[in-house]
């Protein structure tokens, strides 16, 4: 089957890879001029089922209170008129109760323990590099009573299979010894010991070549502009290029899907949230980090890419908005020389935002829509390379009409009424 990939970040390369190796003839077409230049390369790469809490929960409401009150949170909304945005900031608020909550969090869950469990599968068979850890991930806590309240929440990814403890101050430095020169005092930490990390774009550039050496065509710097349907079925593409014919197509195109949807009179509930992201140059390794972790705190997330160390943060709603002022990256700088005094070589910071693709609830959208040959892989938005071959093998599964190793429906576009 020929089979067109809209969109060659982590998520439509791992598609094209899990299609390709079923035997399709599978061609992927980009904007950009590059594979994972966008999105997946400005995330933390933490791979981290240990953190697949669904973001809408009971104490978000009060956490998007103060941020329209102009305090500062690591979750941000400015207020504007933006109908999407209302529409989405209403289906999240509807998921914040504490059922919806626990049922978001254990199908991301799901998905990403399955996903990683491929992923390493995966890298393993085909030689990948792209400086992946397997030590953990540090979940860091400054205040005994945030910790205390994490420790019962984890309780709920520790019934499902995460092998998640509690560590002291000691513990942690022995775990971590650069944490040992951070300049405020921590109450201790969850250390997920299954989690891990790595490059998501060193990842997706390597996939890419297996890709290829599977057959599979790259059509980068082809913007897609729409899609046009015969009524069951999507008929083309438009693209910079002319139409683009196939058998099938596959919208992984992150923060942009709902935009190419809009053109068949179609919305997805996918909003694009920007994050903040500085990568820099180890400047003295003792004191810099080989343990992936979160400061749960300010949300800032950090990962060690050989001599590179990167720290991302913020979660800010402004539509597609991808600009950034000095100001941005402070709580980042701040953060890093807070947590890692000395460690890193600031002048050679290079700075990023990336549009992450959120659903109200937290899974992604992997499957069939209302078109018979339209198939979403997108909204992967938190935690979203972690899932990335876990979706993509889902997905090669619903081509192929197999039963996927896991339950698709908690990802159905259509059982989970996602369409409008």
């Amino acid at each position: 089957m020929r089979i067109a990939v809209i969109g060659a970040g982590v998520v439509g390369v791992a598609t094209a890879h899990a299609l390709a190796e079923r035997g399709h003839n599978v061609h992927v077409y980009d904007r950009r001029t590059e594979v994972a230049i966008d999105t997946s390369a400005s995330t933390a790469g933490l791979i981290a089922p240990g953190h697949s809490y669904a973001w809408a929960s009971p104490s978000a409401p009060a956490m998007l209170v103060k941020s329209l009150l102009g305090e500062s949170t690591s979750i941000r909304v400015r207020p504007r008129a933006d109908a999407d945005l209302i529409r989405w900031g209403l289906r999240f608020l509807r998921e914040c109760t504490p059922s919806r909550s626990r049922t978001n969090t254990l199908a991301k869950l799901r998905l990403a323990q399955y996903s990683q469990h491929l992923m390493d599968e995966l890298t393993a068979r085909i030689g990948l590099r792209y400086w992946q850890t397997h030590t953990g991930v540090l979940y860091l806590y400054r205040d005994a009573g945030d910790l205390r309240a994490a420790e019962r929440n984890s309780r709920l990814l520790r019934e499902h299979g995460r092998d998640q403890r509690v560590l002291d101050p000691q513990e942690v430095v022995a775990l971590e010894p650069a944490l040992g020169h951070s300049r405020f005092r921590f109450a201790g930490a969850i250390h997920d010991t299954s989690d891990g990390t790595g490059d998501p774009h060193r990842f997706a550039v390597g996939l890419a070549e297996a890709c290829r050496t599977l057959g599979v065509s790259f059509h980068l710097g082809v913007s897609i502009t729409g899609l046009e349907t015969d009524g069951s079925s999507i008929s083309r593409i438009i693209g910079t290029d002319g139409p683009i014919h196939a058998d099938a197509f596959v919208l992984a195109a992150g923060p942009a899907s709902p935009l190419l949807t809009r053109t068949i009179g179609h919305r997805i509930p996918v909003y694009p949230a920007k994050g903040y992201s500085v990568t820099a140059t180890v400047k003295d390794p003792d004191r810099a980090p080989a343990t992936g972790g979160i400061d749960e705190r300010t949300l800032v997330a950090w990962s060690r890419f050989g001599g590179d160390i990167r720290m991302s943060a913020t979660a800010e709603f402004v539509g597609y908005d991808r600009g950034s002022a000095p100001a941005d990256y402070a709580g980042i700088v701040a953060a890093g020389n807070e947590l890692f005094p000395g460690a890193i070589d600031w002048d050679t910071a290079r700075y990023r935002t990336g549009l992450r693709p959120m659903t109200p609830d937290g899974p992604p959208l992997i499957g069939l829509g209302r078109h018979d040959n339209l198939y979403y892989n997108t909204g992967h938005g938190h935690v979203g390379w972690t899932m990335a071959c876990g979706s993509a093998r889902i997905l090669a599964d619903l081509v192929d009409e197999r039963g996927p190793d896991i339950d698709p429906s908690p990802y159905s576009p259509i059982g989970r009424n996602r369409h409008r």
